[in-house]
């Protein structure tokens, strides 16, 4: 992981300039896509499955049985962090909820606002080369706290036409039982249109690769509401002399792990702190299951930059304004 020393200002633009990535090659083959799962259905979304996916599946929904399965699959101690995780979520999202406030803005005239949860959502959730159950967490519980009366999944399958079964846990853990063993632009079209076996919904949520989120675009353009169009994932994390590198390095590579478009920058004013995270980067590495794609988002987009004072470090953050900030300081 580089580490680049007191970078002039003249060069802040240059470094820290986000990836470009250009979505209208893909739009021809994913509107082919959507138009044919809109007209066709269930067959339409079968197939692509099969030709995306290499897989051929009958019963897209998951079973009881297979909640069942996952959950001896998986060990006590991912049980108990998800667990964690959503109790976590739970707190941090329950403090949303208010009650209506009345106002009276003048005589005889009282307003209000209330909050009314979305009927049907469908959320989308990565599962190929990362299955993102984390996602679910993040996504379902606030759905649940909010009272959506309908909540789908749809995750694409393994080649054996299974479903990662710590995913699987989380839905379950949650209280989604709809689950639907399909992926890529055929997911979001088939919640997008409603098939003979997914229902349609209101509004997508989640994230996905470039196909996935180029349906999102073109579903959102014909009416069909959307989260947002997500890009590349990004960490800044600023830091001090007070900070823990080891903690510094996990959530680096937390979001390099994601893809080789992530973008991983810590800034920091101690010499020795960039040094040491430097090297906890490089243990970490070595032992992660996504290692290769770790590697080449952290050498090709992610830096230590070492500011010459805390006021710089808060410039050079500013300037960068992250998805992720991390303020790790005293």
């Amino acid at each position: 992981m580089k580490t680049i020393k007191y970078p002039s200002r003249e060069n802040w633009k240059e470094l820290l300039k986000r990836p470009t990535i250009d979505n209208s090659s893909l739009e021809t083959t994913v509107q082919t896509v959507l138009s044919d799962i809109k007209a066709n259905g269930q067959s339409a979304v079968n197939k692509y499955t099969l030709q995306f996916d290499k897989v051929n599946i009958q019963n897209v929904l998951v079973s009881d049985s297979e909640f069942s399965e996952a959950e001896k699959l998986i060990s006590v101690e991912l049980k108990q962090a998800i667990q964690l995780a959503k109790k976590n979520i739970e707190t941090f999202h329950s403090a949303q909820k208010e009650k209506a406030q009345v106002i009276e803005t003048m005589s005889g005239v009282k307003c209000w606002r209330k909050s009314v949860a979305i009927q049907k959502v469908g959320l989308y959730i990565p599962g190929g080369t990362a299955p993102l159950f984390s996602t679910i967490l993040m996504l379902g519980v606030p759905a649940k706290l909010a009272g959506c009366k309908e909540i789908i999944l749809c995750t694409p399958p393994d080649k054996n036409g299974a479903i990662n079964p710590a995913i699987l846990y989380t839905a379950k853990l949650i209280g989604i039982s709809k689950v639907f063993k399909i992926g890529g632009v055929q997911a979001i079209g088939a919640m997008a249109y409603g098939t003979e076996i997914i229902p349609q919904v209101y509004k997508i949520f989640g994230p996905g690769n470039q196909y996935v989120t180029c349906a999102k675009q073109l579903i959102n353009k014909e009416g069909v509401a959307i989260d947002m169009p997500a890009g590349p994932s990004e960490v800044a994390i600023l830091a001090d002399e007070t900070c823990v590198p080891k903690f510094v390095a996990a959530d680096l590579l937390s979001q390099a792990e994601h893809d080789e478009m992530a973008s991983s920058i810590m800034i920091t004013t101690c010499d020795e702190v960039a040094e040491l995270t430097s090297r906890e980067v490089e243990e970490y590495l070595k032992n992660l299951s996504r290692e290769k794609i770790a590697r080449k988002s952290i050498e090709e987009r992610g830096a230590i930059i070492v500011a010459s004072s805390m006021e710089e470090a808060l410039e050079l953050m500013n300037e960068i304004a992250p998805e992720h900030l991390e303020v790790m300081t005293k």
